[in-house]
C-alpha cells in the first residue's frame, strides 16, 4: 500500500557548515521567539534562516520570510554548504535519548513517500490541521522547492523486518553522520544505497499503512503543492524526476526484483518511519494554556466542573517543588477501576490538573458513575469519545470556556506547551488565565483513531523527542 522510494537527500557538507549540533533544530512548531534568535545566533549556516526565518516590520511581497530563505537556499547551493547524495539513498536513523533516568534509543529510517490523499486509507492522520499553519508552510514550499523537515510516520512491523535488514548492512561500519545536539541526545545515521537493501525495505513496506504522528500541516501542505504543480499554477525554476517502485518480488534465492516507472519529485515528500512496536517509541502529552476568554470567573469555573468531575484540591509549595508529585497522581488516577462505562468504551479513566494561579491546583477525575458516550458528541466514536483530550475539549474547554469551531481555528485562545513548571510561571505572570495538565495519549489511541478515519483535537500528542530539522533535505 505505501510507496516508499530512495532519494537524493541534501545534506550539509560539514567542511564548509562545521559541526550538525550547531546547525539544526527541533522543528518549526515547537520554536517560539527565544529559540529562533537563539538559532540564529548560534550559527549563519543553521538551518533556521531556511525553515522558519525571522519576520520585520519592513516586510513586503517581493523581501519577507520566504524570499530570505529562498535566497540563502540557493546560496548554500552554490557555495556547497549543502550537497546532494551521489546516489538515490534511505537512511537509517537512530536517536539516543534520557526519560525518567532510562536510556532509551529510538531507531527509525528517512525515506520518500508516495503522497496519497486520505481517503485511501494509505496514509492516515490523527490530528486536525489549523489553516493558518498550512498556508505558512505552503508560501515557503513554493519558495524555496524544498522540504527542510521530516514529516514522522509510523507502521506496523511486529518481526522488524525492516530495521533489521538495514541494521545488517551497516553492520561494523561507522554512521556517516554522528552528534550531540543541545539536549546531550546523540544522533547515528547511515546512508544506505544497496539496492538489495532498499528492495527489501520497499517490498515490506508495500502492503502497509503509515499513521502521521507528528508533522500533519506538512504533509497536507505537499499535497497542496502537488496539485498546483500538477495544475501548472506554479512553475519551479527545474523539474525532476524519481525512479518508484512500481512492483517489487522475491526470486527464488532470496534476492529483490523490482520494477521502477520515473515519477515527479513532487509526488513524494520525506518522512522519518519508525516502527509501532520500537521499544524507543514515546509519547509524552502536550499540555493547554487559555487566554482571551471574556469575562472568565475562576471560582464559577471549578463549581461547573464538579458536576461530571470530582474536584480535588492541592496547594503547591511556594517553589512548587511537590508540581511533580502531583502530576504523578494524576497519572495514577487514569487507571482503570471503578468505572461503569462498558469495558470497549473507555481504556482508562479521565484525570485532569487545572492551573488558575495562587498556588493551588485543582485535580478534575471524570466521575465513575458517568457514561462519557452519554454525554459526549453523538457523531463521535467510541474510541474518539474516550480520549482524554477528547473529553479535555468538549466537557471544559466547549462547554465551558466557550473555544470551539471558528473560535478554536482562529488560534486565539489556546497555546499548547510542553512546559510544564514553565506552564504554572506563565499563569502567575498573567500571559495565560488557565493551564490544563494531561497525561499522554496511548500509541494504540493513535492507531485505532487514525484506523477510523477520524481526527484527535490539534496537539492530542507529542511523540517524544523531536526529529531534528537539517539533518537530511528533499529537493523538489
Amino acid at each position: 500500500m505505501a510507496c516508499i522510494i530512495p532519494f537524493k537527500g541534501l545534506r550539509y557538507n560539514p567542511d564548509k557548515a562545521g559541526s550538525l549540533a550547531d546547525l539544526v533544530t527541533p522543528p518549526y512548531d515547537v520554536i517560539d521567539a527565544a529559540a529562533q534568535d537563539c538559532y540564529y545566533r548560534r550559527h549563519p549556516y543553521n538551518i533556521i534562516r531556511l525553515e522558519y526565518g525571522k519576520t520585520y516590520p519592513e516586510d513586503n511581497e517581493n523581501n519577507n520570510r520566504y524570499t530570505r530563505s529562498a535566497k540563502d537556499f540557493k546560496s548554500w547551493l552554490s557555495e556547497q554548504v549543502l550537497t546532494q547524495e551521489a546516489s538515490p539513498a534511505l537512511y537509517l536513523y537512530e536517536q539516543e535519548f534520557t526519560l525518567g533516568g532510562e536510556k532509551r534509543i529510538r531507531s527509525g529510517f528517512f525515506g520518500g513517500v508516495r503522497l496519497e490523499p486520505y481517503e485511501k486509507g494509505i496514509i492516515l492522520p490523527h490530528e486536525e490541521t489549523m489553516p493558518k499553519h498550512k498556508a505558512d508552510r505552503l508560501a515557503l514550499m513554493r519558495a524555496c522547492e524544498a522540504s527542510f523537515s521530516p514529516i514522522f510516520g509510523l507502521y506496523a512491523d511486529r518481526e522488524n523486518t525492516i530495521i533489521s535488514t538495514m541494521r545488517e548492512n551497516v553492520k561494523n561500519t561507522a554512521p556517516d553522520v554522528d552528534f550531540t545536539d543541545e539536549d546531550g541526545y546523540g544522533h547515528r545515521m547511515w546512508v544506505i544505497t544497496d539496492s538489495r537493501v532498499i528492495g527489501r525495505v520497499q517490498q515490506t513496506m508495500g502492503d502497509k499503512q503509515i499513521f502521521i504522528a507528528d508533522g500533519h500541516h506538512r504533509y497536507e501542505t505537499a499535497l497542496n503543492y502537488k496539485k498546483e504543480r500538477e495544475s501548472g499554477s506554479i512553475r519551479p525554476g527545474g523539474d525532476s524526476a524519481v525512479s518508484a517502485a512500481s512492483s517489487c518480488s522475491t526470486a527464488p534465492d532470496g534476492s529483490i526484483s523490482c520494477s521502477y516507472t520515473s515519477d515527479p519529485v513532487y509526488n513524494y515528500t520525506m518522512m522519518t518511519l519508525v516502527n509501532l512496536y520500537d521499544p524507543g517509541l514515546v509519547v509524552l502529552p502536550t499540555h493547554r494554556l487559555i487566554e482571551n476568554v471574556a469575562s472568565l470567573d475562576k471560582n464559577k469555573l471549578i463549581e461547573q466542573l464538579k458536576a461530571n468531575f470530582t474536584v480535588e484540591e492541592y496547594i503547591l509549595k511556594p517553589d512548587k517543588s511537590n508540581f511533580r508529585e502531583i502530576l504523578a497522581v494524576m497519572e495514577e488516577k487514569m487507571q482503570p477501576g471503578g468505572a461503569v462505562c462498558p469495558a470497549d468504551t473507555v481504556k482508562h479513566r479521565h484525570a485532569f490538573c487545572l492551573y488558575a494561579g495562587d498556588n493551588k491546583i485543582f485535580m478534575l477525575s471524570l466521575k465513575d458513575n458517568i457514561d462519557v458516550t452519554g454525554i459526549m458528541p453523538q457523531d463521535r466514536s467510541k474510541a474518539w469519545q474516550g480520549l482524554d483530550v477528547s473529553v479535555l475539549h468538549s466537557l471544559i474547554i466547549e462547554k465551558h470556556l466557550g473555544i470551539c469551531g471558528e473560535l478554536r481555528a482562529k488560534a486565539e485562545h489556546i497555546t499548547y506547551s510542553r512546559e510544564e513548571e514553565g506552564a504554572l510561571d506563565q499563569v502567575d505572570r498573567g500571559e495565560y488565565q488557565l493551564a490544563f495538565f494531561l497525561n499522554p495519549t496511548l500509541v494504540e489511541e493513535v492507531t485505532e483513531i487514525a484506523g477510523k478515519g477520524e481526527k484527535m483535537p490539534q496537539k492530542s500528542t507529542f511523540f517524544y523527542p523531536k526529529v531534528k530539522t537539517g539533518i537530511v533535505m528533499y529537493k523538489l
